[in-house]
């Protein structure tokens, strides 16, 4: 996958995505996700409105929110949420073929459809299996990225080593486990630091968010 379009499999992990949310009650949808201050319907909502986004259309909203993007972000989260979850829902699948995005990278789509999909799932305690090819894909992005969320300076001086495929990078004290679990950790998200061990995970815990 790594020199192939990540397109197809954006779509089909939107698709798995609403398959795992239609079933949801309200109370679910209140729940609170990994992403601080956000519920699942905040980030579901967030997702929408970037699977709609184009440049000009980023452009635009940056501007008219006085270049504050965590502002853009809440403007956008709160349009996409005056309906109801089901109505959200069909929102999400007009769109889900959509191949716009905001500016940037690519592989930024595919990282946001997996860590933010984690971000909905972990709280609400659904499993889901993700292409081990998409994910390694994601890591190797974020680990030399410093886009919005700061990735690659968080995992400076660290050897993150993956215990379910042939994927290691960077050098000095070692973080091991899961690749889906180090990619949420690259992405600044604790959930997942109890699958991981080794000498350097003290170094990567004080990296995270409190």
């Amino acid at each position: 996958m790594t020199t192939s379009s990540p397109w197809p499999t954006i779509h089909e992990e939107r698709r798995a995505l609403v398959d795992d949310l239609e079933p949801l009650t309200d109370t679910q949808w209140s729940t609170p996700s990994l992403c601080e201050r956000w519920t699942v319907r905040d980030v579901f909502a967030h997702m929408t409105a970037t699977e709609k986004m184009t440049p000009p259309k980023f452009v635009g909203k940056l501007v008219g929110s006085g270049f504050r993007i965590n502002t853009m972000f809440e403007k956008d989260i709160a349009h996409e949420e005056e309906g109801t979850p089901a109505e959200a829902l069909d929102e999400f699948r007009a769109h889900m073929a959509d191949s716009t995005h905001p500016p940037g990278p690519i592989d930024a789509m595919l990282g946001e459809m997996i860590v933010h999909g984690e971000d909905i799932r972990r709280p609400l305690g659904i499993a889901h299996e993700y292409p081990m090819d998409a994910v390694v894909r994601v890591a190797d992005f974020y680990k030399n990225s410093n886009l919005l969320i700061g990735s690659k300076s968080r995992v400076a001086g660290l050897t993150l080593r993956a215990t379910d495929t042939d994927w290691t990078t960077g050098s000095g004290p070692e973080v091991s486990g899961p690749m889906l679990a180090l990619v949420l950790a690259m992405t600044g998200r604790r959930a997942a630091l109890d699958e991981l061990s080794g000498d350097g995970l003290d170094q990567l815990k004080s990296a995270l968010p409190k």
